[in-house]
């Protein structure tokens, strides 16, 4: 999401969504449960200009949701799709100082691998 991004609106979320669909490289899933939206996940393919500087992984979760495993649940379920598409192993991204997503990461099998400004970068080996 940017901050041109208008999701609140029905017409403004509706173009954001047609413009992830038109994005063929990367997969995005909504994290679900029952019929509330408790975030999001993406997985960056190899080549994806983002990948080199935000990962191949990104994810987010609704603040009242998190807490409960809910990221780590994602990035697990991600990783499957990493699988399915012949990845070896993906990049997971975070700001230094963010003490649940590096636990995340590291939950996922994450290795830190360096700094690049404010960001700590993970290499994941895709099960």
């Amino acid at each position: 999401m940017t901050t041109d991004d208008d999701v609140g609106s029905a017409r403004g979320f509706s173009d954001w969504v047609d413009r992830l669909r038109s994005d063929a490289e990367c997969t995005y899933r909504w994290i679900v449960e029952g019929e509330r939206v408790l975030g999001g996940v993406a997985l960056r393919h190899d080549g994806h200009e983002l990948a080199d500087r935000f990962g191949h992984i990104g994810y987010g979760v609704r603040p009242s949701e998190r807490g409960r495993g809910v990221a780590s649940w994602a990035v697990r379920e991600v990783l499957r799709l990493a699988a399915d598409s012949g990845m070896t192993r993906v990049a997971g991204v975070c700001e230094v100082g963010n003490a649940a997503s590096t636990a995340t990461l590291e939950r996922a099998g994450g290795q830190r691998v360096d700094c690049i400004g404010s960001a700590v970068r993970f290499w994941i080996p895709v099960p």
